[in-house]
């Protein structure tokens, strides 16, 4: 009886080991906000890192966080790297292409609290008075990750369906883009009409 159950119990962990294996090696989450502003006004908040904590929810996670800008002021060779004895981790990113108004690439490495190296693009789509900022990560699922979707739902469990806690961070920072862009053209055509006089 004992020999019957181990056999059926070792089968059945076979099972979901190989079926884990099956399971696809990338992962691609996308997040779009439709923010009313034309792209020329949205790509220098995403093309340069010195202004991300004006929008950036993962800025807030940590206000100790210690920040490091390198390479080029913005665009390709951009480089910005973070380490926080908090929420935040430990990584770095560098923009690796830049279109003016509709694109820019990045690497994403994090150290802690986990390794990771991920692919970002941020894809600014205009149409009228409104642009489309699709914000798209991409990257490897480890065999660990794999396992472990099969018993929760990957997405869920990182925050990529739903509405769990990395979705709203992400929901947030979209939502805060829009709203820095729009005030910063608030701003600026406060100071037009008010220097015209």
């Amino acid at each position: 009886m004992f020999s019957t159950i181990l056999v059926i119990l070792v089968v059945i962990i076979a099972a979901v080991l190989v079926y884990a294996a099956t399971r696809p090696n990338d992962f691609v989450v996308t997040r779009t906000a439709n923010i009313k502003a034309p792209a020329e006004a949205i790509f220098p908040l995403i093309n340069d890192f010195s202004r991300w904590p004006a929008w950036s929810p993962y800025e807030k996670l940590d206000p100790n966080m210690k920040r490091t800008l390198s390479g080029a002021p913005s665009g390709k060779g951009a480089a910005y790297a973070w380490e926080s004895n908090g929420k935040a981790g430990k990584g770095r990113m560098e923009i690796v292409n830049s279109v003016p108004s509709s694109l820019v690439s990045l690497n994403l490495d994090f150290e802690k609290p986990f390794r990771a190296n991920n692919s970002v693009d941020f894809t600014l789509a205009q149409s009228g008075e409104n642009t489309a900022v699709i914000w798209a990560m991409r990257g490897n699922r480890p065999f660990i990750a794999k396992l472990m979707g099969l018993f929760m739902n990957f997405a869920d469990r990182q925050g990529f369906r739903g509405r769990p806690r990395q979705f709203e961070t992400r929901h947030r920072g979209m939502t805060s883009l829009g709203r820095r862009c729009l005030s910063e053209r608030a701003a600026s055509r406060s100071s037009f009409f008010s220097g015209s006089n």
